[in-house]
């Protein structure tokens, strides 16, 4: 790169762009624990009773009842929520959730963001672990529910891709159009993964790495 930039070696990475890289014994953890604090801070939630769950199955929110007034604040959290996301792969399907009632937003969706706040506090230390490996395998796995939103009736897709033992790409978010069938809803799941691994496998190509590649897993 000295070739075509003008660059100096900084030393080896200890934070970035909020990001704290933390040596382990068996490779790295990226861990964003002071944006974490950050977070709480900022919603007044420092000292709140953590919750080991991001979010409540048997008790979902709801559109139709009192609307919460400070939307700014809410959009606020949620946007912060959504960078957490690149070293937390746990919060994705949750904080997406979160992101789609911004335009009507009730006391229910800023008590669901709350928990998350709650769950977030409760495990603060926790990170993206990158560990050492030999193998240069590929694996990709896709999942999609059917009709999962009461609301309008369409499916949320996510899926996550494996080089070796490490996540390198995880997404989860709703599809466009309404499934007619389960199987329908996990096709485009399964589009969706084949495009990432057909990108991913074009990118390792580019810088050298190009063997060992298993074929997409369906799960």
């Amino acid at each position: 790169m000295r070739t075509a930039f003008k660059i100096r070696d900084l030393g080896e990475p200890s934070f970035l762009l909020g990001i704290e890289i933390i040596k382990c014994k068996d490779g790295i953890l990226l861990s964003q624990q002071r944006y974490m604090t950050d977070i709480l801070k900022r919603a007044g939630m420092t000292d709140c009773k953590p919750l080991v769950t991001p979010m409540s199955a048997s008790k979902p929110a709801v559109s139709h009842a009192d609307l919460y007034e400070d939307a700014t604040h809410y959009k606020s959290l949620t946007g912060a929520l959504q960078y957490l996301t690149v070293t937390r792969p746990d919060l994705s399907f949750v904080v997406n959730h979160l992101c789609q009632h911004m335009h009507v937003l009730t006391v229910s969706y800023w008590e669901q963001l709350k928990r998350v706040l709650r769950y977030v506090k409760g495990t603060i230390t926790s990170g993206l672990r990158i560990r050492r490996s030999v193998s240069r395998e590929l694996h990709a796995f896709s999942y999609s529910d059917w009709a999962g939103d009461p609301e309008d009736r369409k499916s949320t897709s996510g899926y996550v891709v494996f080089l070796g033992s490490n996540f390198i790409s995880w997404v989860c978010k709703k599809q466009r159009t309404i499934a007619r069938s389960s199987t329908e809803a996990e096709c485009k799941a399964l589009a969706d993964v084949c495009a990432e691994v057909i990108w991913t496998l074009s990118l390792l190509q580019e810088i050298g790495i190009t063997n060992n590649f298993q074929q997409v897993g369906d799960r």
